[in-house]
Order: structure tokens, then sequence, then C-alpha cells
């Protein structure tokens, strides 16, 4: 398997579905704005999605691939597809509960995530009314998510990789076409949350159809692949749980910040993702069943040579992508929001907590190859203590910035808490005896950081100021967009070149 031909087929993949997203998000600035109502749908519609971070992405994907990835190469293609019988099975009974439980106590919920909101009946009544429609998005997505991680173990990454695209095509239908049937035509988003789900989920069923996993009801929670899930996920869960409650308790703190708070982290937070998205998560999904598969054949040198190209290849996409993102705030946010109700100062509000993001962009992508390193060698406790550490940074920068900082100071204690944690990841797995460092890595770095400085002073020169930006025709925006990052890639990677950095070393990584 060619690792960058997979990557850039995952990548591409992701990349239809951000700019999808993008499209989205751009929608429902120009017909909804920044206000109450958009305030009520970001918080109803994050709350199943952290849940969805938790039960199904996060932990339930950090136990499973591992042990699934065990089966197939160990054990009959039966006992492999018993195991997956049995883990939807208990899976789907559990979601059928929290699903119930979180639509009846959508009150509980939104007085827990958002009590700012509580002095607005208003708001607070419409919060919980959106969230009882996109609470059932959990159940869907989590089934999603399992057969995500089946195919991946299988190698068919870019079925995983599409899926997103139709929860982004769902929203656009709805909110083009139907908000005017709606007395409030926000609750057309929370619809869009809840058809897309149904629609993800149906999408994948044919691709588990051809690799015959197609699971069957089996509640059997005896069985020992299941338990051993079962005890990987309790620490996972409280790994990733720690960091969902970090972000929960963002949207908390945001809920008593001036209105419009909590769409402005919303609006940074997606441009942030775009790269960490297309980058970090396809390079997560593509490591973690290959790691997996190459601790339990024992063969550690290409355990080690995988993340080493993994940290290699993110570190050089990541560094010139944090630094254009703070660069080129004003442009990218005008470019994709400013029409209709988004406002001037919507955009500087926005964009004062993006480039507060992009201070932790580089840590969230390294997270994303450091931590499936771990959970490749079914090690989640350590994960799990960093996670608990970096929750305690987290907030406690919180406190520090927020008077100062407001909303930015939430966005920048989330960049810095990211970089704390992927920092101590690597230190830890160094620190073992299965990762070993390759050697020139002091000269790569240098060369990147050196070729990234140089990008920075001609984005910066070139930028234009927010009036200009706000004066350009939508086609000039995004031409002029365009042309600037063209313009920042075509200096770093000649810089680069210059360096003799071989960038074409990337390339040639395969793994059988």
């Amino acid at each position: 398997m060619n690792l960058l031909k997979t990557l850039a087929s995952v990548g591409g993949m992701t990349t239809i579905s951000r700019i999808l997203g993008f499209i989205r998000d751009s929608i429902i600035a120009r017909v909804f704005g920044v206000g109450i109502t958009t305030d009520a749908f970001f918080v109803a519609f994050k709350i199943p999605n952290l849940l969805r971070r938790i039960s199904a992405e996060g932990a339930f994907t950090q136990a499973f691939v591992p042990i699934l990835a065990e089966y197939k190469t160990k054990k009959t293609k039966l006992e492999t597809n018993l195991l997956i019988s049995k883990v939807a099975s208990l899976l789907g009974v559990f979601l059928v509960l929290i699903t119930a439980l979180g639509v009846f106590g959508a009150p509980w919920l939104i007085y827990l995530s958002a009590p700012g909101f509580v002095s607005d009946p208003q708001k607070f009544n419409l919060t919980v009314d959106l969230l009882q429609i996109t609470f059932p998005y959990i159940f869907f997505i989590s089934l999603v998510s399992m057969a995500g991680g089946i195919l991946n173990t299988y190698g068919k990454f870019v079925v995983p990789a599409f899926t997103p695209v139709w929860l982004n095509i769902s929203f656009i239908i709805a909110a083009l076409c139907f908000s005017d049937f709606f007395e409030q035509p926000i609750k057309v988003l929370a619809w869009a949350v809840f058809f897309g789900g149904v629609l993800q989920l149906f999408f994948q069923i044919p691709f588990l159809k051809q690799i015959g996993c197609i699971p069957k009801f089996n509640l059997d929670i005896k069985d020992k692949g299941v338990w051993r899930i079962l005890k990987l996920m309790g620490p996972a869960v409280i790994g990733v749980s720690i960091m969902q409650i970090s972000l929960l308790i963002n949207t908390i703190f945001a809920s008593f910040l001036s209105s419009g708070s909590v769409s402005w982290l919303y609006y940074a937070d997606r441009l942030m993702e775009f790269p960490a998205g297309v980058l970090g998560v396809a390079l997560s999904t593509i490591l973690l069943p290959n790691l997996s598969k190459s601790f339990s054949k024992k063969k550690t040198g290409d355990y080690s040579e995988l993340i080493n190209w993994g940290l290699r290849f993110g570190i050089l996409l990541a560094v010139p992508a944090a630094i254009a993102l703070a660069i080129l705030a004003i442009p990218l946010i005008s470019t994709l929001f400013y029409y209709g109700a988004f406002t001037k100062t919507d955009i500087l509000m926005t964009q004062y907590a993006l480039v507060a993001y992009s201070i932790g962009l580089v840590g969230l992508i390294l997270i994303k190859i450091l931590a499936p390193a771990f959970y490749a060698q079914q090690n989640v406790k350590t994960p799990v203590k960093i996670a608990l550490f970096t929750l305690f940074c987290t907030q406690f920068m919180n406190l520090i910035f927020i008077g100062y900082l407001k909303h930015t100071g939430l966005a920048l204690a989330i960049g810095l808490g990211a970089c704390i944690n992927a920092g101590l990841l690597f230190y830890h797995l160094k620190k073992g005896k299965v990762f070993k460092l390759n050697s020139g890595w002091l000269m790569f770095l240098a060369k990147i950081i050196i070729s990234a400085f140089i990008m920075a002073l001609g984005l910066f020169y070139f930028k234009g100021s927010i009036d200009l930006w706000m004066n350009y025709s939508a086609l000039s925006r995004f031409s002029h967009l365009i042309a600037l990052i063209l313009f920042g890639a075509t200096i770093y990677f000649i810089t680069l070149k210059i360096f003799r950095l071989d960038v074409t070393e990337f390339f040639k990584k395969t793994i059988q």
C-alpha cells in the first residue's frame, strides 16, 4: 500500500466534504447571520457532536479498531464477523437508550451545557426544541463511525472519508429550499442534522455488504472480544471525554459572553478544522489500522517508520497551514462568510478567535498522529493521564484569559492546550521502547521553520486590509484568496527545494 496515495485519496474525499462544509456555513451565515437563533442551533448541534466523539469516533474507535485488526490478522473471517455483530448489537442497544435519555432530558442538558441561556427564556426554549430534533443524530452517526472503522480496517478508506459529504448536502438543500416552511426558520437546520445522519448510515451499508461485514443482531456481552473492547473503552472514554468536557466548558463560558460569541467561535473553529480535518483526520484514519497491524505482528521497525513518516508529513504541511490561517484570517472569513446578515464586526470577532486557534493547529494534527501510536499498542492509560493534565491546564488558562480576551481567550486556551497535549504524547512515546526517532530531525525542522517564515513575510505584505476585502465582489474575493494561497505555497515549496529538502520522499512510503 502506498501511504501517500492512500492519504491523497482520503484527504481528497475529506477536502470535498470540507469545501461543502464551507459552502454550508456560508449559506447559514448569509441566511441566518449571527445572533440568538444561530447561537441556539450551534449549542444544540454541539451536544450530540460531543457525545458522538466520546461514544463513537473517540473511545469506541480507539478500542474497536485495534482489536478488529488483530482479529482480521489472526482469526478466521467467521470469528471476525461474529465480533462485528456482537459489538454492533451492544452499541445499538446502548445508543437507543442514550438517544431516548437525550430527547427527554434536553432541558437539563441545556441547563448544564449553556447555563447563560437560562436568563433568556426565548433563547433557552428554542435551544431545547432544536436539541430534541438533533439529538437522534448520535444514534445514526455512531453506527456510521463503527461502519467506518470496519471499512478502514479492510482498506476501504475512501468510503468513510466521503460519507460526511451527505450531512453537508443535507444542510445546503434544507437551508436553501425549506427554511420558509418553518415558523422558526432555524429549525430547518436541526432537521438537516437528523436526515444527514440517516443518509450517511444508508450510504455505507452497500460497501459493508461488499466486504461481507453486514452485522446481524447477536447480543452477547460475555464474549471475550467484546469484553476486551469494553475494557479498553473504559479509560478511552475518560480520555476522550476530557477533551470534549474542555470544549463543553468553553461553550458554558461563551454562553455568558455577549450574544454572538458562540457563533464567532464556531466559524473560527470551522476554518481551523479544515486543515486539521483534511490532514490530521486523514493521517489518523490511515495510521491507526496500519500501526495496529504492525504492532500485532511485532514489526516494531515498520511501527517506528510509520510514526516518523506521519510526523514529518504532518509537520511539513501543518506549520505553513497554521501560519497562513493566522495571516489570511480576514481574507478567509470575508470570502467565505461575509454575505447577507454577516457583518464587519462578525469578521473581526471571528478573526480574533481564528488567530488564537491557529496557535494550536500543529498540536492538533500531531495529536492525530501520536495518539493512534498508543492505541495501536492497546495502551489507553497514557493518553488519558495526559488528557487529564491538559484539561487542568486549559481551564486554568481559560480563567486567566477570559476576563481580558473574552471569546478569543477561550480559543487561545484550546490552542495552547493542544500543544501541551501533543508535546506530552511525544515525550512519553519517545520514552518507550517501541518507537525510535529517525536521524535528521533537527535539520528537517530548521528547513521547515525558515521556509514558513519566508512564506509568512510574503503573505503579510500582500494580504490587504479588511476594508479592501469588504469592498471586493464575491468573485474578486475568491480569486484574490486563491492567488494568495498559491503564492504562499509556491514560496514555501521553492524555499524547501533551495534548502534541498526532498519532498518526493513522502511519495515513496509503502507498507505491506
